[in-house]
């Protein structure tokens, strides 16, 4: 399973959307219980919305990056554009991957594949 740190609706339809397409598990996941859900389930992945309404994105990232359990855990940040500063933060806390929304959106097929541990056949159609 993939979780998914992501307020905004429409993005989040968006990636489970693509998801959907592709088999692959993904639920959203709030601030408050996602570290508490990837100690306790197999998840093989974070996508995370750098910009998240709460603030705690990069404070979460290093939070599953200093545990042993978690620190494993490959984790995928995505932001505008222009916000280098907040990237490079996420990129120093431990952030694995550092996306612009649109690049994000591009790769997500092979984003969401590779997190699985799936090869992607031929990349389906983003929805």
């Amino acid at each position: 399973m993939i979780l998914a740190l992501v307020e905004d609706l429409i993005f989040l339809s968006k990636i489970e959307e693509t998801a959907k397409v592709l088999g692959i598990p993904v639920q959203a996941a709030g601030v408050a219980d996602v570290v508490a859900r990837v100690r306790d389930n197999p998840v093989r992945g974070l996508l995370i919305d750098l910009n998240h309404r709460s603030g705690r994105a990069v404070e979460l990232i290093e939070q599953l990056k200093s545990e042993g359990g978690t620190a494993a855990i490959p984790l995928v940040g995505f932001l505008s554009h222009v916000q280098t500063d907040l990237a490079a933060s996420a990129r120093a806390a431990g952030c694995d991957m550092v996306l612009a929304r649109s690049a994000f959106v591009k790769q997500l097929p092979e984003l969401l594949a590779n997190l699985e541990g799936q090869q992607p056949e031929a990349s389906p159609p983003v929805p």
